[in-house]
């Protein structure tokens, strides 16, 4: 397998056509459009934006004060909890690079856990076995290990991505129901899954670029594959697909990949549109759509933000980039709300640029103290939005809340002194509810719990 070369033009335009997908796909709603307004049903919530609206969660929190309960998990993990129809549902990994001694890569096992939501009794535990070869716990693999996509749900199932060993489907009492193998590939760099599943109508969108250097299409009541696109470009893209709204009753799934930031036609897989980033090396966070424009960020070494609008036919660069920005983060995705564009980096810098300019607002460090975790990076989690402040997690020194506002202040600094792992994941957000997971423990702290 040849790495990418980011020298040459991007084979984007002369992507392949993809299969068909079945006619059943024309006549069915947004899974997000019917998720009830307290869930959070899928990785930075119900559109995928890290905004909870109508939710007025706590801003202060420890462990005796707004802790409603925690639950112990069997392993670590770096993906988000989700919450449907007052169930919490979270995986994690054992066996192999969990800190258990003895582990081997024929021991790793991945988990679905379901927790009920008031009570934080786990009300079952779904253990699948990995397939091998599995890429080695070595190196920034280490960051995040081998749960690092987050589930998704319409309410009916549950959908996880376990990289090479498939993507699955369970009931809510936690029966598989289907198993789809999306490639046993590795990327240049080895570092694993880190995209989420997301759902559009009856389908189940998965970027396996590490895994096949493709993103899929799977009927989310059989598993079958329904489209395939498939580009070498693919490779280094770690993001989760967003679906986006161009207006006039048309909808797309865009992903950015090194250097260009691609529009797929969700119904069949075919390009659309694309624009040039000037995004280099890998891209690890998520884009977000926000009025019509889509904001994209990442990147290593040379990284940076841009601003596209959504829509139009072909290579949309010269006509459809807004605005470039070097202000970028590495890992975390950003928020684009109120007019302006946030991003908390993985170096630990708030920033906020107008998000119709790219105009630079504030710069701002946050004040994280102690460990910086794994790598040098204090902040691995994207941030999520709510009551007009953003949670951003750090990974060893608790979760900052920032007023959504132009103005950089810290409203506070929450930490849980028992818990010295790693919290790697964007939190979700239900109602007054937030649910916070580190590599031990699931929380959810409540406005209500008192103390």
């Amino acid at each position: 397998m040849n790495p990418v070369n980011h020298s040459a033009k991007f084979p984007a335009r002369t992507f392949p056509c993809a299969r068909s997908v079945a006619a059943v796909l024309l006549l069915l709603t947004f899974a997000a459009s019917t998720a009830a307004a307290a869930d959070w049903p899928r990785f930075r919530g119900p559109n995928g934006d890290g905004i909870a609206t109508d939710s007025k969660p706590p801003t202060t929190w420890s462990d005796t004060k707004n802790l409603k309960w925690k639950s112990a998990l069997p392993g670590p993990g770096s993906s988000s909890p989700i919450v449907s129809g007052g169930k919490v549902f979270v995986t994690c990994y054992t066996g192999y690079g969990d800190g258990s001694a003895g582990g081997s890569p024929d021991k790793l096992q991945r988990h679905l856990i379901c927790i009920d939501q008031k009570s934080g009794k786990t009300l079952w535990d779904k253990s699948v076995a990995a397939e091998l070869p599995e890429d080695a716990y070595t190196g920034f693999l280490t960051e995040h290990g081998y749960a690092s996509s987050t589930p998704v749900t319409d309410g009916e199932r549950v959908y996880v991505f376990f990289g090479k060993t498939g993507v699955l489907a369970f009931d809510l009492d936690g029966k598989q129901l289907w198993k789809v193998n999306v490639g046993k590939m590795s990327s240049n760099r080895r570092w694993g899954s880190g995209a989420s599943p997301v759902l559009y109508k009856n389908v189940v969108i998965v970027n396996a670029s590490e895994e096949s250097r493709s993103i899929r299409a799977l009927d989310k009541f059989t598993g079958e594959e329904l489209w395939k696109a498939e580009a070498d470009s693919l490779e280094l893209c770690f993001g989760t697909p967003v679906i986006v709204d161009c207006g006039g009753g048309r909808t797309d799934v865009v992903i950015a990949v090194p250097g260009e930031l691609w529009a797929l036609n969700p119904d069949t897989g075919k390009l659309r549109w694309f624009a040039e980033t000037g995004i280099d090396g890998n891209v690890s966070p998520s884009a977000v759509a926000a009025e019509g424009v889509v904001y994209v960020t990442g990147g290593f070494p040379r990284q940076g933000s841009v601003a596209v609008r959504a829509g139009g036919k072909g290579d949309v660069t010269k006509t459809n980039v807004l605005w470039t920005s070097q202000n970028a983060s590495y890992v975390p995705s950003p928020i684009v709300q109120d007019g302006n564009f946030y991003l908390i980096n993985d170096q630990g810098f708030a920033t906020c640029l107008e998000a119709r300019t790219g105009k630079i607002i504030y710069k701002e460090r946050v004040s994280s103290g102690g460990s910086a975790g794994p790598g040098g990076k204090p902040f691995y989690a994207s941030p999520v939005s709510a009551s007009g402040n953003f949670y951003a997690v750090s990974r060893r020194n608790g979760t900052f809340i920032i007023a959504a506002k132009n103005e950089f202040s810290v409203v506070s600094q929450n930490k849980f002194s028992g818990d010295n792992s790693d919290f790697n994941a964007a939190p979700a957000i239900a109602g007054h509810q937030i649910f916070l997971r580190s590599n031990r423990f699931l929380y959810c702290i409540d406005a209500d719990a008192g103390g």
